[in-house]
């Protein structure tokens, strides 16, 4: 019989939380190196293909960083209008691409329950963050979850518009 400490290890050695890790770790160097997110993917997409010894991409980390990048600012402002005397730009580097792919999950990830975005955060900041990290990435993200199912309903609403718009 496998103890608590068993199925947390287990649970972080899942496909999605090693996508979502991938993800975050790309959106950190990216903007380490001040170059667009979509690039870096794409540079890591096209090297994982010329040379075998690289590791593909996960899918799913293709779609976190894609997401991310392409909805960036919006992400961005929403951290921001959490953020209680506080910057996004004076947060950590890896809080900020933590919390860039939570809020993306929590805006845009139909097949992700909220308290799994946020968990998975939470796990992240754990083992890549500091030691307050983890209760302040909740904190941001406790509120953050309160508005996601009204973006989500206007992402849902926005898209079934197109669909008709392209249908006529």
């Amino acid at each position: 019989m496998a103890d608590q400490s068993d199925k947390k290890s287990f649970k972080k050695l899942g496909a999605r939380h090693k996508a979502r890790r991938r993800a975050v770790d790309l959106l950190f160097e990216a903007e380490a190196r001040d170059i667009d997110p979509a690039d870096l993917l794409s540079e890591r997409v096209s090297l994982a293909v010329r040379e075998e010894s690289v590791a593909p991409v996960n899918p799913y980390t293709r779609v976190l960083v894609e997401g991310v990048a392409d909805d960036l600012d919006r992400v961005d402002g929403t951290i921001e209008s959490y953020l209680q005397d506080w910057t996004l730009g004076r947060l950590p580097a890896v809080d900020r691409a933590i919390l860039r792919v939570a809020v993306w999950e929590l805006f845009h990830g139909n097949d992700v329950p909220p308290v799994v975005a946020v968990d998975e955060a939470v796990e992240l900041a754990k083992e890549l963050s500091t030691d307050d990290s983890p209760s302040f990435i909740n904190g941001v993200l406790g509120q953050v979850v309160q508005v996601a199912p009204q973006v989500r309903a206007a992402a849902a609403a926005t898209r079934a518009t197109a669909v008709a718009d392209d249908e006529k």
